[in-house]
């Protein structure tokens, strides 16, 4: 009996799964264990993670400090799984690593990008940005927290990717927030008129900024200014944005839903460009005062996590 067993092994069930429905498992594991471990388990796992197919959405994070979340290594995995979709790559996302030439190895050879979402990706410029978008003829959805860009990086976006439904330029509230500016707002305006979504989360507009953004992008169906505390919604913009917007974040609106840190913090934003030429940090006083936003109760949430499509 032994000696038959041994001749005829016991299939394991999980191969006896139809290869769709495998395929769907082994995503949910995400970009870095299918690499490292899935791709080890037998020959049939390995035959499904050689599939283009397999890499058209990719999804990488930075989870702390071990080997594995070097940032080489990172670059190195990201690198492997986009080699792997063979040009059918349509979603990336990287958080807490990338860099300017990550970047431009995504776009040369991801033509069919349609997404792209950058968290805490300190390495990649404005202009290392500038340089990819032009290879992303089709992108719809830009989502960008916390990472540095300037109005002329807007601009190139702008005009390079006119199918361009979804931006998001989200930055961390520093200290001294009522530093008015505007730029990025006229930028937004001027260039991105198909916008269908737009997050400007802790940005420094004023409302001449949002006037802009409502003459210039008519299509606007959702705008999140949450923490843009230079805008205010009395008055005619109010009411204009309650008529032309369906759904709209308040600037105090609570922030539970957001996924990232809102706190306030004394060191120098990401704003580069300001008309004076000073940044947040060259007005800190001495005193050593820490501030913290605190969510307003009197706004409803009606709208929870509409921003995520």
């Amino acid at each position: 009996m032994e000696e038959e067993d041994m001749e005829n092994p016991i299939t394991p069930p999980w191969l006896e799964l139809p290869s769709e429905i495998t395929s769907t498992i082994l995503q949910k594991l995400g970009t870095i264990e299918m690499l490292r471990n899935a791709d080890k388990v037998c020959t049939t796992w390995r035959r499904l993670c050689q599939e283009p197919a397999m890499w058209r959405v990719i999804k990488i994070k930075s989870a702390g400090a071990d080997f594995w979340d070097s940032e080489d290594d990172l670059e190195k995995i990201c690198r492997q799984a986009v080699d792997r979709s063979q040009g059918q790559l349509i979603d990336i996302s990287l958080e807490y690593f990338g860099t300017d030439d990550l970047l431009n190895y995504i776009a040369e050879r991801s033509a069919q990008l349609k997404r792209l979402r950058l968290v805490c990706s300190y390495n990649v410029s404005g202009e290392g940005l500038s340089a990819a978008v032009k290879k992303f003829p089709l992108l719809e959805e830009l989502h960008l927290y916390y990472i540095s860009i300037t109005k002329e990086a807007i601009e190139t976006i702008g005009r390079s990717c006119r199918a361009l439904k979804s931006f998001k330029l989200n930055n961390q509230i520093c200290r001294h927030p009522y530093i008015e500016y505007d730029e990025e707002a006229i930028a937004i305006a001027e260039n991105m008129p198909e916008l269908h979504h737009l997050q400007l989360f802790g940005n420094k507009m004023t409302n001449e900024g949002l006037e802009a953004i409502l003459n210039g992008c008519p299509h606007l169906e959702s705008l999140d200014l949450r923490r843009c505390l230079n805008v205010h919604l009395g008055g005619d913009v109010g009411k204009r944005c309650s008529r032309q917007i369906k759904y709209l974040r308040h600037p105090q609106d609570p922030t539970e839903d957001y996924g990232l840190d809102t706190e306030m913090y004394d060191y120098e934003s990401f704003d580069e460009d300001y008309p004076s030429g000073f940044s947040d940090i060259d007005l800190i006083s001495d005193d050593n005062d820490y501030y913290e936003f605190s969510d307003a109760s009197n706004y409803s949430d009606d709208e929870e996590m509409f921003f995520e499509y």
